[in-house]
């Protein structure tokens, strides 16, 4: 498989490279989880006064896999390099140091001959904290408040836009619920991880998420989320405004729908 060639490739070349004090793997193939059409996220430990030095060896670590068609550098989590290979295959390189490295997501150490990263070996997981969840359903309810102001004014497209943030978020919400372990994942994961009564429920509201149909998604929205409203509100932390904001967007659109029928 190109993704375990390339991994191979490049993993080799930063062997040689004394700066590098471990290289491993996240994402999917930090998982296993991978397919023919992962990408690969590689990632290079190095000593935080040696950073900025290996930044200007990337390049050159990543073309020992083969031709390179398109690159970038930026900063989302950490310096990382965007490679597009002639064969179409998506590698992003990320540099951490001690003070950098994001203790969430599984990895699959390729390198380590110091030991560096075994003090975060057990700090490996995908679950949504207290915090992240109680903001995961606050969300929900404010892309719905801002979905039904752009359908009263009648823009249907940002209106369906709305809704994808609106499900970006309740994609989390559900996993908590129905796969803890896997809820940082969220929307990208959910053909894979919810219960198959959940997952026709969500492909259905995705089915009308148009600028023609979004108020069919919200009808089926409303009412998935009235199922789960009582476990959301046993789960948010105490003082989360999340819940009363819910139910009154809940209350609020069936309402409106209603009165749309008469």
């Amino acid at each position: 498989m190109k993704q375990e060639d390339a991994v191979k490739a490049i993993s080799q070349s930063l062997m040689k490279d004394e700066l590098v004090k471990a290289i491993f793997l996240k994402g999917s193939m930090g998982r296993g989880e991978y397919d023919e059409y992962s990408d690969v996220d590689l990632y290079c430990f190095v000593d935080e006064e040696d950073e900025d030095l290996f930044l200007t060896h990337r390049l050159k670590h990543l073309e020992t896999y083969r031709k390179i068609l398109f690159y970038e550098d930026f900063f989302i989590i950490a310096p990382q390099m965007i490679a597009v290979f002639d064969n179409l295959l998506h590698v992003d390189l990320f540099t951490v140091t001690e003070k950098s490295f994001k203790e969430k997501d599984y990895f699959h150490v390729l390198y380590d001959p110091e030991g560096r990263l075994t003090k975060f070996q057990s700090t490996q997981n995908l679950l949504l904290s207290l915090e992240e969840f109680s903001g995961c359903a606050y969300d929900v309810a404010w892309f719905l408040f801002q979905y039904n102001k752009a359908r009263q004014r009648g823009n249907d497209l940002w209106a369906v836009e709305m809704l994808q943030h609106v499900m970006v978020n309740f994609s989390k919400v559900l996993l908590h619920r129905y796969k803890p372990e896997k809820a940082q994942l969220g929307l990208k994961s959910l053909e894979s991880q919810l219960p198959p009564i959940q997952l026709d429920k969500i492909k259905k509201i995705f089915m009308y998420m148009t600028p023609n149909f979004h108020k069919k998604a919200v009808y089926n929205l409303i009412y998935l989320m009235s199922d789960e409203i009582n476990w959301i509100e046993s789960k948010v932390e105490n003082d989360s405004q999340a819940v009363p904001f819910l139910k009154m967007m809940i209350n609020l659109l069936i309402q409106q729908e209603e009165e749309e029928k008469n």
